[in-house]
């Protein structure tokens, strides 16, 4: 019976009135514009690698900071993207007036909901202004160290000392404490030293600046002349302090290095290293009551 209802409607449709050429026009229009909507986003994407190739060339060749390098990319590429996304969108015939205007009515909602990573943006354009940091600087922020590797639009991407990478937004980095071991181009090296009780001195002083002496990385300048004060007088130990300067490149072979040095120079010269231990003395009725 539903059937033939559905023959029967089919039957009082009037096909005459259907433009069929207007139909097919139609069809071989839109087909037109698919067309022309992939070949101009395929020619889009290679025009924008190519520019940000070219910027980026030009940008290395004028010797700007890799810091704004990289982000000024990331910048360019992301706009770009978008003014390719709304040609499309034209060839594809739908209004870009309209299309706008309901992009921009709701870009306060946008706004709203992507404030994170806005305020990231605004970081990222604080850190390029302020400096804190810069690519290839070593810093300490948000539980994470690292090399900076990249500072983008919306995140700085670390590499650990074991080669993991590491991304954090930039708004965080902006506005909160961070630790910038390579911003200077010294830094002082402190490594503590302790020598049993009864051990003079000067002896210890002797071995340990005979040690600083011979390493051409240690700065011997006034203005970063070696210290060696005792610093301490533990319960087991006297603790004495190597404190020298050195380039920041440097830093963690020359302090890995003298650390061991100082072991194998002192160990040489009779000097005893003590361990930490615990003297246990037992008083006399202690001992009677037992036997």
């Amino acid at each position: 019976m539903e059937e033939q209802n559905f023959v029967s409607g089919l039957s009082n449709i009037n096909f005459s009135n259907i433009d069929l050429h207007l139909i097919v026009s139609y069809l071989i229009t839109l087909g037109k514009n698919i067309v022309t909507a992939i070949i101009v986003f395929i020619v889009g994407r290679f025009i924008i690698k190519y520019v940000v190739k070219i910027l980026r060339s030009i940008t290395q060749k004028h010797l700007l900071d890799a810091s704004i390098v990289s982000f000024i990319n990331s910048l360019i590429q992301i706009s770009l993207n978008l003014l390719l996304a709304i040609i499309i969108i034209g060839i594809l015939g739908i209004d870009t007036t309209s299309f706008l205007a309901v992009f921009a009515s709701a870009g306060m909602a946008v706004g709203m909901a992507l404030s994170g990573t806005l305020q990231n943006f605004a970081g990222g354009v604080l850190i390029l202004v302020l400096k804190p940091y810069k690519v290839g600087d070593f810093i300490e922020a948000q539980g994470f160290a690292g090399t900076v590797k990249a500072i983008q639009i919306f995140n700085t991407v670390l590499s650990t000392a074991d080669n993991q990478t590491i991304i954090i937004p930039n708004g965080p980095l902006a506005t909160g404490c961070l630790k910038n071991s390579t911003a200077a181009h010294t830094r002082r090296i402190d490594i503590d030293v302790e020598v049993a009780y009864g051990t003079n001195p000067d002896d210890v002083r002797k071995v340990l600046k005979g040690i600083i002496d011979a390493d051409e990385r240690i700065m011997k300048e006034d203005a970063y002349a070696p210290l060696i004060p005792m610093t301490a007088m533990s319960s087991s130990s006297i603790v004495f302090q190597i404190r020298v300067w050195a380039a920041a490149s440097d830093y963690w072979n020359v302090r890995f290095e003298t650390t061991e040095k100082a072991y194998r120079e002192l160990t040489a010269a009779g000097i005893e290293i003590p361990f930490q231990q615990v003297d246990v003395h037992l008083k006399d009725h202690v001992n009677k009551q037992e036997q």
